[in-house]
């Protein structure tokens, strides 16, 4: 079963939600997030990142930081305004970027379920960020940036979603990025009715977010042993948004290498041809299997095959053959998660990006991928295995600021 609950949503008035709303704190830099927020004192970067209000040598854990991430919350509330509703409710929430569309259900899943791997996940988190979201969600006293969760898509949740969908929504604006974000409450009969459905679906899965869904956890458990007294019940549940799987789109996230192991690039593709089947090619690969490389102001596609005997989902994914067959033998790139040489670029930035980067000599050469698919990801969750770092890229992205959940 999957629970999910309604709650007072804190959020801005419908006139403001366009200035208020930002992207995630994790797909921008410091230096990216004050460039946004410039001019507009009511974005929630000013919450999700307030370093960007302080000295730009401040470090971005200090306790300055959180502080003022309180006192922006603080200001923010009275300033945009910021109302909590009366009455709790969930509610649907459309992305849609070009001809892509997607309508995912934003509500308060159970950190319990999370615990007990109900919330199914599929990578490995980082301490450092999740000390970094506790302390946020803890001093604010609020999850301010909702997890991505993915469900088998369920025709009795489509029904309702079309019924509440075809009603006036609560928010309907266009961002910066030109992704429309509009958003429905849900409340009375149809509000039991989606309730019903979800408790009916085995599991969901965690798409993006994942240090957000531990960093819940942790502070579930921190109020609990900080505060025993009170009454931290509101933080047993995280705020997240979870789409059906066949609306979900996942882009390549494209690997570019800083040199080439002291090697010429003459030398690089005769011995990458002795590994593995090289042809001309164009930046996009067609077909799972396939990776485009730039390198030398030329296009190539690598064909790439797993081993026969592979008996874990990850090891067949197209970024760990990448790994596996090129990256690791022939750049000595090691751990992808930690070496310096090997950076990592989002498909949204498209192709150009990374011939940009190889021509302004900031790489030596890069490596455009196949998406990896939705049923993959799904599979690998329900194996228990976990994903290779950096191996998807969800788009649209969701904003913060538009629902908070206050606990």
């Amino acid at each position: 079963m999957s629970t999910i609950r309604p709650f007072a949503a804190l959020r801005p008035s419908p006139s403001n939600v366009d200035r208020v709303s930002a992207v995630p704190y994790d797909v921008v830099n410091a230096e990216e997030a004050r460039a946004m927020a410039a001019g507009n004192p009511l974005s929630f970067l000013h919450i999700s990142r307030a370093e960007i209000d302080l000295p730009p040598a401040t470090d971005p854990y200090s306790d300055a930081v959180y502080n003022k991430a309180l006192e922006n919350f603080t200001n923010l509330r009275q300033a945009a305004p910021l109302v909590v509703e009366d009455v709790p409710a969930v509610y649907f929430y459309r992305l849609k970027m070009g001809n892509h569309s997607q309508t995912g259900l934003a509500a308060c899943y159970s950190v319990g379920e999370y615990d007990i791997d109900l919330i199914k996940k599929h990578e490995k988190t980082r301490r450092d960020k999740e000390d970094d979201r506790t302390r946020h969600i803890s001093t604010l006293r609020a999850q301010t940036g909702p997890v991505f969760l993915i469900y088998r898509a369920s025709k009795a949740i489509d029904a309702v979603a079309d019924t509440v969908t075809g009603g006036a929504p609560l928010f309907d604006f266009e961002s910066a990025d030109q992704v429309r974000h509009t958003v429905w409450k849900v409340t009375g009969a149809d509000l039991a009715a989606v309730v019903k459905a979800f408790g009916e679906l085995p599991c969901v899965y965690i798409a993006d977010g994942h240090h957000r869904a531990a960093s819940a956890g942790r502070t579930r458990k921190y109020l609990a042993e900080k505060s025993p007294n009170t009454d931290n019940s509101e933080a047993n549940w995280m705020l997240a948004v979870a789409f059906p799987d066949n609306q979900t789109q996942i882009l390549p996230y494209n690997r570019v290498v800083k040199d080439l192991a002291g090697k010429t690039p003459e030398a690089f593709l005769a011995e990458l041809k002795m590994r593995v089947k090289v042809a001309d090619g164009t930046p996009n690969p067609t077909k799972k299997g396939e990776v485009g490389m730039y390198l030398a102001g030329s296009w190539y596609t690598l064909s790439l095959e797993a081993a026969a005997r592979a008996t874990d989902v990850g090891s067949t994914l197209d970024v760990s053959l990448l790994q596996d067959q090129v990256l690791s033998p022939l750049l000595g790139v090691g751990d992808p998660r930690t070496d310096k040489r090997i950076d990592f670029v989002g498909g949204i930035r498209g192709t150009s990006e990374l011939e940009k980067l190889v021509n302004g000599r900031k790489a030596a050469v890069a490596f455009s991928m196949f998406p990896v698919g939705v049923n993959d990801l799904i599979r690998i969750a329900d194996a228990g295995e976990i994903m290779p770092p950096k191996s998807t890229w969800f788009e649209p992205k969701l904003r913060d600021g538009l629902l908070t959940h206050l606990i």
